[in-house]
């Protein structure tokens, strides 16, 4: 998803491999409805539904218990976060709930250490975001007659936000028209995203160093509290 050109600066801070226990109680994901079944997982928790920043969390289940691998300053939506089973495409907004991680991409080569399926981007890379093409929701090489350029991202002119990136589940197993296209976890821009989730550079390598697909690793995206909060899902 387009990134918003909001200038601002993040500070990364990971906290190794300690539970993360805030309010005393159990790991936030030990508080989801859903993890996804698998021993890995990323959290990205806004505030509130109009925040632009929060913080990502990556765990991974041991001996029964969630903990902390790392963490990292995180930026949304340039309009925040929505309901992702309600979401329009266009509005700007980060899409709550649980999602898969189906591969990564970028335009560098894969970070050191990096286990999931890699995608490299070229000048033949676009994901096609028009509602019309039978590709909608899809990265596509070339892009097909019926992708309209403008409906459509040409990845490789992002050079920092898809250095290197995850794409998030989002609207993609069976796409539903105008839900929205193109969401990742990917490098920070300049500022808030359109949609996507973002983190620093140093930040984005640790993750896809410590994603191990055979642990089944899912993003949850949500707020602090009430109707769209990450425990909801």
């Amino acid at each position: 998803m387009r990134v918003s050109l909001v200038t601002g600066g993040v500070l990364l801070a990971l906290l190794g491999s300690v539970a993360a226990r805030p309010d005393g109680g159990p790991p936030l994901p030990a508080r989801l409805a859903d993890t996804g079944g698998g021993s890995q997982l990323i959290t990205a928790e806004a505030p509130d539904p109009g925040s632009t920043t929060g913080t990502v969390t990556w765990w991974e289940r041991r001996r029964g218990e969630w903990l902390a691998a790392g963490s990292a300053p995180a930026r949304f939506g340039a309009k925040g976060l929505a309901e992702g089973r309600t979401r329009e495409q266009g509005t700007n907004t980060t899409p709550t709930g649980l999602y898969d991680l189906p591969y990564a991409f970028g335009i560098k080569a894969p970070a050191p250490g990096t286990a999931y399926p890699y995608r490299r981007v070229d000048d033949r890379s676009w994901w096609c975001q028009d509602n019309a093409a039978r590709a909608y929701n899809r990265w596509v090489e070339p892009r097909p007659a019926d992708c309209r350029a403008d409906e459509a991202e040409h990845l490789v002119t992002y050079t920092a936000q898809y250095a290197r990136a995850l794409v998030i589940g989002f609207n993609y197993a069976r796409p539903v028209r105008g839900r929205g296209a193109g969401i990742f976890l990917h490098v920070n821009g300049r500022g808030a995203t359109a949609g996507c989730v973002s983190v620093p550079a140093a930040a984005m390598d640790r993750i896809l160093a410590w994603a191990n697909p055979a642990r089944r690793p899912h993003i949850a995206i949500g707020t602090a509290s009430g109707p769209t909060a990450i425990t909801r899902y």
